[in-house]
């Protein structure tokens, strides 16, 4: 019955109907190997928190005051533990350096595949990372379309005369999402000038009298329009003094 399902479906939409069907575009395997690198180090930093939050669990659970960052070799030395748990969190610190070790070369070479001229604020790591998640951004034909994939959409429930808007939809690629909603705060503070920041800067400045949902809508709403402003750059239709972004 299902591959009957599918049959039907796949023959209305040679006939014409593009609903029917909905089309997913597969990365090329250039585009998947340049991916691979940014997601390697994001593998890698989870692990080293992880090992961090066990050693600390570790002091908490013998009523010793943890150190954030207890393996790196300065705070090491200085930590006054019993012998025998300096030896097992040894065992961990030596992991962590070379974890960290690693982090630091592959963050280097991502940073050294950024372009040299990009708005101040953009930052060359996450320049790099939105533009591998999105892969080819002239695949996209218009700003709904890259405000949709971001997952930064509200989702509606509308019958009849009502509707309601809801949360974001989450769709799309969660890495570009975490990437956008992360350098929409940086741009606050670097791009004052920037439109999208004009425009919800009563909600997002310091001392503001909102609430953290209100907040969070602004910040969320400020990811989006930067996503199709990046779409734009990025495809030639407007520049950055075009939209009142800083080099």
């Amino acid at each position: 019955m299902d591959a009957r399902a599918l049959c039907l479906k796949l023959d209305r939409f040679l006939q014409g109907n593009r609903h029917a069907l909905a089309l997913v575009r597969v990365p090329t395997e250039q585009e998947e190997q340049q991916r691979a690198l940014h997601r390697q180090r994001e593998q890698l930093v989870k692990v080293r928190k992880v090992l961090e939050a066990q050693g600390r669990s570790l002091m908490v659970n013998h009523g010793i005051e943890p150190v954030q960052t207890w393996w790196k070799p300065r705070n090491f030395a200085a930590l006054s533990l019993p012998g025998w748990m300096k030896e097992l969190l040894q065992n961990s610190e030596l992991i962590l350096i070379a974890l960290q070790q690693k982090i630091n070369a592959l963050t280097l070479q991502l940073q050294a595949a950024a372009a040299c001229s990009q708005a101040r604020g953009l930052g060359k790591m996450t320049s790099v990372i939105i533009d591998r998640e999105i892969g080819d951004w002239h695949r996209f034909n218009n700003r709904r379309q890259i405000a949709s994939y971001t997952g930064l959409c509200p989702s509606e429930y509308s019958s009849g005369q009502k509707r309601l808007q809801s949360c974001v939809t989450k769709h799309g690629n969660p890495r570009l999402r975490a990437a956008l909603v992360e350098l929409a705060w940086r741009m606050v503070r670097f791009q004052p000038h920037y439109h999208a920041v004009r425009k919800w800067k009563a909600r997002l400045s310091k001392g503001q009298l909102t609430t953290g949902a209100a907040r969070k809508k602004a910040i969320v709403a400020l990811a989006r329009q930067l996503a199709v402003d990046l779409w734009r750059i990025r495809t030639g239709r407007l520049t950055d003094e075009q939209l009142g972004l800083e080099i």
